[in-house]
């Protein structure tokens, strides 16, 4: 099997495995414990939290444990919201291809009633700082951007909207689940007030990430309980799971330059292949967007079809989110750039990974042609398309 869908979850590092299992057998206390098991828990649990913020250049204590990002981004906006509200500022600004965790949340906080923005992307899939700025106003709390979007892999330009931001006293918040890992991250350069992680993506386990908060960004909870992460998140820490996430990150961090560079080079070489396949198109920006993802669309297939036939093929790949994977509606991405909804239903979407060979991005090529043709050859909107009675899009 090639494995081709790394931006919905990567396999879990030799390194994140061993930190898994050693804490889990030799570490096993409650962190908030006093007695010697309790109190190496707690070693473990701190060390992996100044692991962490020295990845995205901040301070341990900037750093709270969270279940994944789903649960950072709705902690974040959730307190970016409710600090606003006190001070008399319900106006929130996204953008329209954000996470549905982000999306979601801020579709409650209308019903709530707060005014929410949310900026086009454009074509190329990238947001400009310049329209973040005009969609200021004097009553908004929070810019919500995601750092790098998880279906086309466009990296938008953070530290001029952070900078915006900053200079406006307006909190900004990224999800960065996509990002960190992969590109450079530094949270102080970038102006971010808040960031949401996820293990999961960067070779880490499952049911565990991070919520980075600036120092002085009183965060609301959404948990109750216990005491634990300095009060702001309730229940026994994850500790081994917390572990493996952190021996991750570092060694994501450590081979990332070397990871990027080579992911490039093969993600360069595969859209440059498949671009040569007739009324097709890369989705989002060719040169800004993250090392390892291709986005295409083809015109006249449905992107299920596509999947399950390369499934036959032995490479599993998507046509987005995971998170959407059980909708028969087209990518919200993919419409926010402008695809209309016939042609954004025969999307593919390739995340690569770190131990792809050049044999393997040759299969995926010939596969995706293949497949391309056969579906092409059954298809009666092909045939509309090519006899003239329909005009193409692409």
């Amino acid at each position: 099997m090639i494995y081709a869908d790394n931006a919905a979850t990567t396999k879990m590092s030799p390194a994140a495995v061993r930190a898994m299992i050693s804490v889990a057998e030799e570490c096993w206390g409650n962190p908030s414990s006093l007695y010697e098991h309790g109190q190496r828990a707690k070693d473990v649990l701190e060390a992996a939290r100044k692991d962490v913020a020295a990845v995205i250049g901040a301070d341990a204590k900037e750093i709270l444990f969270t279940s994944g990002g789903s649960e950072a981004d709705n902690q974040a906006i959730r307190s970016a919201a409710a600090l606003g509200a006190k001070a008399g500022k319900k106006h929130i600004i996204s953008t329209a291809f954000e996470h549905h965790a982000v999306l979601h949340t801020l579709e409650r906080l209308k019903q709530e009633g707060y005014e929410v923005t949310l900026l086009d992307v454009h074509e190329n899939g990238i947001v400009r700082p310049e329209e973040v700025e005009a969609a200021l106003r004097e009553d908004t709390c929070l810019v919500s951007i995601m750092y790098a979007n998880n279906e086309i892999g466009t990296i938008q330009p953070i530290r001029e909207i952070g900078a915006i931001c900053r200079a406006r006293n307006v909190l900004f918040h990224t999800d960065a689940v996509q990002a960190v890992g992969h590109i450079p991250v530094n949270v102080a350069e970038d102006c971010v007030d808040l960031l949401s992680a996820s293990a999961h993506k960067f070779h880490g386990p499952k049911g565990v990430g991070f919520l980075y908060a600036r120092k002085g960004v009183r965060l609301t909870n959404l948990i109750e309980g216990g005491a634990q992460e300095r009060g702001r998140r309730a229940g026994t820490e994850n500790v081994p799971g917390i572990a493996a996430m952190a021996a991750a990150l570092k060694e994501a961090d450590g081979a990332r330059e070397a990871n990027a560079a080579r992911l490039t080079a093969v993600r360069d070489r595969l859209i440059a292949e498949l671009k040569t396949i007739p009324h097709s198109a890369l989705n989002g920006d060719a040169e800004r967007r993250l090392p390892g993802n291709v986005n295409f669309c083809f015109e006249g297939i449905e992107g299920e079809s596509l999947l399950l036939l390369l499934d036959d093929k032995g490479i599993a790949a998507s046509s987005g989110s995971a998170c959407t994977s059980g909708s028969l509606d087209p990518s919200h991405v993919l419409l926010a750039i402008g695809r209309v909804h016939d042609v954004a239903h025969g999307s593919l979407r390739l995340s690569i990974g770190e131990d792809i060979t050049d044999e393997q991005a040759e299969t995926i090529v010939r596969s995706v042609k293949e497949v391309v043709e056969y579906l092409r050859g059954i298809s009666p909107i092909w045939r509309d398309l090519t006899s003239g009675k329909k005009k193409f899009i692409l």
